[in-house]
């Protein structure tokens, strides 16, 4: 097969990537080329991928709606040339404003949802083209979609398991990471740290949105101290000490989350995760064995206290048995090849149903 995934405009992809979303697509880029398939990738500027990289010009500056909209003229324009140039059987979108570069024609169209659903237009579950597929990434997130024939079976997201089991000392301190925005809560883990009496690194980046540089200058600038730190943007050899070393994971979001892949790589690390219980967390966390759900900054900062009594080894043997990329990757392939494979039949024979009655026994 030849696959192109098809990433957000404005960011970049590589196995250092902050977003969920740019993290799955580099899992599965690799997936396929170590499976034999071509892997073809639009993205940004800069990514590092291990098939063909379509680049995006890198944009600069601020990212306001200019820039948005100049990202999706130049990822539409992209995405045709990249089709008239390559026999592509698939195209997998996985960004927010993917509807805004959808192609035309026959090709089959598979979108990962890897944000709620009310973040989406609700034009992308109506939408009539031919061998169009949506899916979700967590249950939580598929029970707040409306009703659409065009969606398949949930497939859960998965980490590279393998890379994150390494037993070092615990340090004492709490960690927390991500894209430091509004909805992630990032001040209500400073607040709790400070509440716990424990040291709390901070980990992320600060991306050039207004909304994000005046919720970095107003509410977390303010709540740091010689105790409570944050680092910026990290590689992933540093998010896995500082995971391997922590004493617990912090997720103070406040939205509802369609998956945590920081969580889940917290626990192949043997650290437990204390979250609010938004979206798909309850389905990641395992309350009182891997972790804690906490409904306050109170509840929080007692749990950070608790949260050495939790055995690593039942937080690595959840990552193990419940989060494998490997799994999660079997599972995207086998739906490549089934959406393949049902447009080579439909073109052969009769048309098949649009929905997922060929792809739920499997």
């Amino acid at each position: 097969m030849t696959v192109l995934s098809v990433a957000y405009p404005l960011t970049e992809v590589g196995p250092d990537a902050v977003g969920g979303s740019e993290q799955i697509l580099t899992i599965l880029d690799r997936a396929l080329v170590e499976a034999g398939h071509r892997s073809l990738v639009l993205a940004s500027e800069g990514s590092r991928v291990m098939g063909k990289l379509i680049a995006s010009p890198r944009a600069e500056g601020k990212l306001d709606d200019p820039v948005r909209k100049w990202g999706q003229k130049v990822h539409r324009q992209l995405l045709h040339e990249t089709l008239l140039k390559y026999p592509v059987d698939l195209v997998h979108m996985h960004s927010l404003d993917f509807h805004c570069y959808v192609p035309s024609g026959d090709v089959p169209v598979l979108a990962t949802l890897h944000l709620p659903a009310d973040w989406y237009p609700s034009s992308i579950f109506s939408a009539k083209r031919r061998n169009y597929y949506l899916h979700c990434v967590s249950s939580s997130q598929r029970r707040r979609c409306p009703d659409s024939s065009a969606f398949l079976p949930v497939i859960p997201n998965g980490v590279d398991v393998d890379r994150f089991e390494w037993k070092m000392p615990r340090r004492g301190y709490a960690f927390t990471m991500g894209r430091i925005c509004p909805e992630k809560g990032f001040h209500f883990a400073l607040d709790a740290a400070k509440k716990a009496r424990t040291e709390l690194i901070v980990a992320g980046e600060v991306f050039p949105y207004d909304a994000h540089q005046t919720y970095f200058a107003k509410e977390i600038q303010p709540r740091l101290d010689t105790q409570r730190r944050f680092i910026g943007p990290i590689g992933f050899a540093k998010k896995k000490r500082l995971l391997a070393q922590a004493q617990c994971l912090l997720i103070p979001s406040t939205v509802a989350e369609t998956s945590s892949l920081v969580a889940m790589e917290a626990l192949a690390s043997g650290t437990p995760v204390i979250a609010f219980p938004s979206g798909a967390l309850p389905e990641i966390i395992e309350h009182g064995r891997t972790g804690y759900l906490v409904s306050d900054v109170k509840e929080m900062a007692r749990a950070i206290t608790a949260a050495s009594d939790l055995d690593p080894e039942a937080c690595r043997d959840a990552a193990r048995t419940r989060f494998s990329s490997t799994e999660m990757a079997e599972r995207y392939l086998n739906v490549y090849d089934r959406i393949v494979s049902s447009k080579v039949r439909d073109e052969d024979t009769a048309p098949v149903k649009q929905g997922t009655s060929w792809l739920v026994s499997h």
